[in-house]
């Protein structure tokens, strides 16, 4: 029985210092991993931003240009202009119904920009403008004749050239210009068909 204390495998495991050597290795790793995902975090939040802005100002952009298109349809000769100017507003004016007046929903549409809201607004009728677009830093319309240059006669009125400005909704600390928020301006230039030449 004296024997077995001699045969006995020697005690094995780690030392502190290579405990601590470990663990300092795995914070740095670990901690690289964590900036890594921050890092990518905030680009894909950036990203996601400037996506929503650019596909809301195309959205907008498409509904007014649809809706212009169609300014001026009058199947019934009634007595009414497509598109009256007014600086303070982007009104279009349709009989969609056929019925020969303004009366009916959507045939009288109005855009307008709330710069206290930092919104375009759409108003149908006479109902309550509602916002079409959030951010908007402007929007701003011109209207043109047959020769394509500005007029402020409405009789005068054959194209609408549109300007929307907008910014991410949140601004980005490392980006250094306009106080941190990401701009996008879209311009289109507007033929309504059913105004006369």
């Amino acid at each position: 029985m004296a024997m077995i204390g001699k045969y006995c495998a020697k005690e094995q495991g780690f030392t502190l210092i290579e405990l601590l050597i470990a663990t300092a290795i795995s914070g740095i790793v670990i901690g690289a991993i964590f900036s890594f995902l921050i890092v990518q975090r905030k680009y894909l939040n950036q990203q996601e931003q400037v996506t929503e802005m650019i596909q809301n100002a195309r959205a907008a952009m498409d509904m007014i240009t649809s809706e212009l298109t169609m300014a001026g349809y009058n199947p019934k000769g009634a007595t009414f202009d497509g598109i009256p100017y007014d600086t303070s507003q982007l009104r279009i004016n349709a009989d969609l119904k056929g019925d020969g007046d303004l009366d009916d929903s959507n045939e009288i549409i109005a855009y307008a920009y709330d710069a206290e809201k930092k919104a375009v607004t759409r108003r149908t009728g006479n109902g309550t403008p509602q916002p079409l677009v959030e951010n908007a830093l402007a929007f701003n319309f011109e209207y043109l004749d047959a020769n394509g240059n500005p007029t402020t006669q409405t009789a005068d009125i054959r194209q609408v050239r549109i300007t929307l400005t907008v910014r991410t909704s949140k601004p980005d600390p490392q980006y250094g210009e306009n106080g941190g928020y990401r701009t996008y301006t879209l311009s289109s230039l507007v033929t309504p068909r059913n105004l006369a030449f």
